[in-house]
């Protein structure tokens, strides 16, 4: 999850995905989605000036019912994390189309990956529906999003991370917020000190809540008397579903569906915010994408044009607005919404029927991974290839584009990697 400092979750990208610089992005984003071409380096902080802060920090009312030997415990002799400070500071270059988003978050190794866990997971999801009314698929879409099915959750440990945006740098009321709240998380003994790592800021566990809304959204599924949604499964499953029903989850209604718009359809009306009747939808020649008449599944719905008229379109309901509850990005809600459709279903493509209006679509995990290899082959020092676009890839690839006369601007497309790929095939003839 991802949500801006107001939202009690965390920040995360906006409509257009700007991919960097979010405040508590989650574990499993981070690590698939492109960073910024140039980080700045981390500024040296005070260990004295910390300590100083933390003293201070403690009588507040912010940490009010913490025990003081749990504060004593852990922040004695607590250092800063100077790194994380460039992550709050940095502004994003890079603007990600949501071709590109969608691929790398929707490919064939998630829904693999989601699948497996699906069938593993299934009579619990089934359990954990009767309680809180929210389908399997829908909180297997959340998982996978945040972190890969628990495969990356982020490795900060919390306690320093926060404590360390909370003297130092912008927005320290949120982050000290967080701080005290991660300090009663452990207080209540739900999870143990050493596993309570995740992101930069503070996002944590299999589907990455910040501090805040653990307390006020996390359940104990397991029965064992922890809200532990690191470890267990199960907790952090029921956590979701629970989050997704006070966020106004309906049981039985679709997120929306894929449509087709008639010739000269007036793209005024199209808002997710902007629902209508589906017999409005229907008069103004709406279909769903096949040419089929819409279901009568949905009360209302709102026209969804994440790459305009062009592009493809989608009719959302108020399920889709719980998604972009857990984080307030359209794309990121979409992505959700694709994932768990294609988790649940047989279908073997990832991508929706109506293309991206774009001659240069986004590469998924293992494309990135085979572009980083043959950036390896040309003799550049990027790194293991991971699928994962960082700094020194990007400066690969923008010395490769040039070289190839391309626009140099660093991203990673279908047409550089069809361009290398040509150039391997005749470098070895």
């Amino acid at each position: 999850m991802k949500l801006s400092p107001a939202n009690p979750l965390r920040v995360r990208a906006r409509v257009r995905q700007r991919v960097t610089g979010l405040l508590g992005a989650g574990a499993c984003l981070l690590a698939a989605l492109p960073a910024a071409a140039q980080t700045p380096p981390p500024p040296v902080l005070s260990t004295a000036e910390f300590q100083a802060c933390l003293a201070r920090l403690q009588g507040t009312s912010d940490f009010r019912g913490i025990d003081p030997a749990i504060y004593a415990q852990h922040t004695r002799g607590l250092e800063p994390d100077a790194t994380v400070l460039p992550l709050l500071n940095r502004q994003p270059e890079f603007t990600m189309p949501v071709w590109d988003y969608m691929a790398v978050l929707v490919d064939a190794e998630r829904v693999a990956d989601g699948r497996a866990a699906y069938r593993q997971w299934l009579p619990t999801l089934r359990q954990i529906e009767q309680r809180y009314g929210v389908e399997p698929a829908m909180v297997m879409g959340v998982w996978g999003v945040e972190s890969n099915f628990g495969q990356i959750m982020g490795g900060r440990p919390l306690v320093q991370s926060l404590s360390t945006l909370s003297c130092f740098g912008r927005r320290q009321a949120y982050f000290r917020t967080e701080f005290a709240n991660v300090l009663r998380i452990l207080q209540g003994g739900h999870v143990p000190a050493e596993k309570l790592t995740g992101s930069w800021a503070g996002a944590f566990g299999q589907t990455q809540f910040m501090p805040s809304t653990f307390l006020r959204t996390a359940v104990d599924f397991d029965g064992d008397g922890r809200r532990d949604i690191v470890s267990s499964v199960p907790d952090a499953l029921a956590s979701t579903a629970n989050f997704l029903r006070k966020a106004g989850y309906r049981t039985g209604e679709p997120w929306g569906y894929e449509v087709k718009l008639p010739g000269g359809f007036d793209t005024s009306q199209a808002g997710r915010r902007n629902k209508r009747a589906l017999g409005h939808w229907q008069a103004q020649g709406v279909r769903l994408v096949d040419g089929s008449p819409l279901p009568a599944t949905l009360s209302q719905a709102g026209l969804l044009l994440p790459a305009g008229a062009n592009g493809p379109a989608f009719l959302v309901g108020k399920n889709f607005d719980t998604l972009y509850s857990y984080n307030a990005s359209e794309n990121y809600a979409l992505a959700i919404a694709q994932l768990s459709t294609l988790v649940a279903g047989e279908k073997t493509q990832t991508g929706f029927v109506t293309p991206w209006p774009t001659d240069d679509p986004g590469l998924s995990r293992a494309e990135n991974r085979e572009l980083q290899t043959l950036l390896l082959a040309r003799g550049h020092d990027i790194g293991a290839p991971d699928g994962l676009i960082g700094e020194k890839t990007r400066a690969a690839i923008r010395t490769e584009q040039g070289r190839l006369g391309m626009r140099a601007n660093g991203r990673a497309g279908q047409q550089l990697l069809s361009a290398l790929r040509r150039d391997g095939t005749a470098m070895q003839r």
